[in-house]
């Protein structure tokens, strides 16, 4: 079960701005009685999209121009609040592949990391100049190069950071531990052959 490597995220992009965006404004907590992470997606941002009779408030992920983004611009602090593993599962399952914002809460950033999901960072300015590109160009391609550290969009190119243990594993198809240890099972049976305390 050989991990990918994430060098790359391409797709449309779209802006849900603010600062301190917590978890539980990124998914309510009374979606969180689950037993698995299916259909969270459908939550996402839920009560900041959605009126209590259900119907729609305004809101990017509600504009039909925005949907079948992959890519999330957002501000600074994002991901903050409570250390809900649902948060970064939910916007997996809603189909984001990566975020942009200028920092993240350190739980969320790891949480997310080990979805395989990219959480880079990059100076407001060059935020705002990514989501002023794709409210122009909705349908547009932006691309965050993990290898050359760039976010690109319509011939520009911004500098993004990120954390060098995260992007190490992200590159080189490290970013889930469970999936490393499943990996090395044949390693372990095969040491275990050779221990004399295990021999049968």
């Amino acid at each position: 079960m050989a991990l990918a490597k994430i060098t790359f995220v391409s797709g449309r992009a779209v802006q849900v701005p603010g600062n301190d965006i917590d978890t539980d404004r990124i998914i309510p907590a009374r979606f969180m009685k689950c037993v698995t992470f299916d259909g969270l997606g459908e939550f996402l941002f839920y009560d900041v999209r959605k009126n209590l009779d259900g119907t729609e408030k305004p809101h990017p992920l509600n504009e039909a121009r925005f949907k079948g983004a992959t890519i999330l611009l957002s501000g600074a602090n994002f991901g903050c609040g409570s250390s809900r593993e649902h948060a970064p599962q939910a916007i997996a399952k809603y189909g984001f592949r990566a975020v942009i914002a200028e920092n993240f809460a350190e739980i969320f950033f790891g949480n997310s990391t080990t979805l395989g999901i990219p959480c880079v960072t990059a100076a407001r300015e060059d935020i705002a100049k990514i989501a002023a590109f794709v409210e122009s160009n909705p349908q547009a391609e932006v691309v965050i190069d993990l290898v050359k550290l760039e976010a690109r969009f319509g011939g520009h190119s911004v500098k993004i950071a990120q954390r060098e243990s995260a992007r190490d594993a992200l590159v080189n198809g490290r970013w889930d531990a469970i999936g490393e240890l499943l990996d090395g099972i044949p390693s372990v049976k095969a040491t275990a052959t050779t221990l004399p305390y295990l021999a049968a």
